[in-house]
C-alpha cells in the first residue's frame, strides 16, 4: 500500500518591501511521504519571495510535469515555474521552453557541486533565474515545520526574515544565474 501525502496548514503573512507586496496566504502544503521538513519549507520561502495571489503548489514529488509552484496566465500558459533543489539540467531546460521564467532555489550540502557541474550548461537559458539558499539557513527554516503554522515573512534589501511567533530564521538567497 502507497504512503499517501501529509497535509500542512499554514497562514502566511508577507511583508515583502522589496517587491511593494504585502498579503496573507492560508496554504494547503501536501508533504510527500520522502519530502523532508526541510525541502518543504524551502517550498514555503519560495512561495513567500514569489507571492502572488495566482500563484500555486504543484502536485508535488509524485508528478512529473509540473514545478514545485507556478503561475498560470488567463489562457493556461506559465508565466512563472518555480523549484527547488538539485534538478537535471535537462529538467530545467525543458522547464525554461515551458514557461517565460524559471526560478530555481538551489539548497543543500551539495549544491556549490551541483552548481559547478551544470553552470555551463545553464549559462544559456535567458528566462532562469537560480538562486542558492545556505545549508545553515535552510536548516534553520525546516525547524519552523509544524502541522499547523502561523507564519510572517518580512522580505527586505533581498534578505527574507521568517518566524512563526517562538523561531525564526533569516536567509539571503545568493544569485548564482544570471550572475550580476
Amino acid at each position: 500500500m502507497a504512503l499517501r501525502s501529509v497535509v500542512y496548514k499554514a497562514v502566511l503573512q508577507v511583508a515583502d518591501m522589496d517587491r511593494g507586496y504585502y498579503a496573507e496566504h492560508p496554504l494547503v502544503i501536501a508533504r510527500h511521504p520522502s519530502e523532508t521538513d526541510e525541502r518543504m519549507m524551502v517550498r514555503v520561502l519560495a512561495f513567500a519571495l514569489n507571492a502572488d495571489e495566482e500563484l500555486a503548489f504543484g502536485r508535488g514529488l509524485s508528478t512529473d510535469d509540473e514545478p514545485d509552484l507556478w503561475r498560470k496566465d488567463l489562457t493556461g500558459a506559465v508565466d512563472v515555474w518555480i523549484e527547488v533543489g538539485l534538478p537535471d539540467e535537462k529538467w530545467l531546460r525543458k522547464a525554461c521552453a515551458r514557461a517565460a521564467r524559471v526560478v530555481l532555489y538551489a539548497y543543500g550540502r551539495t549544491a556549490d557541486a551541483w552548481w559547478r557541474q551544470n553552470q555551463d550548461k545553464l549559462a544559456r537559458l535567458d528566462n532562469l533565474q537560480v538562486f542558492r539558499l545556505a545549508p545553515e539557513d535552510t536548516a534553520a527554516l525546516a525547524r519552523l515545520a509544524e502541522r499547523n503554522m502561523q507564519l510572517q515573512c518580512n522580505v527586505q534589501e533581498g534578505q527574507a526574515w521568517m518566524g512563526n511567533g517562538g523561531r525564526d530564521a533569516t536567509l539571503t538567497p545568493e544569485m548564482l544565474h544570471p550572475s550580476l
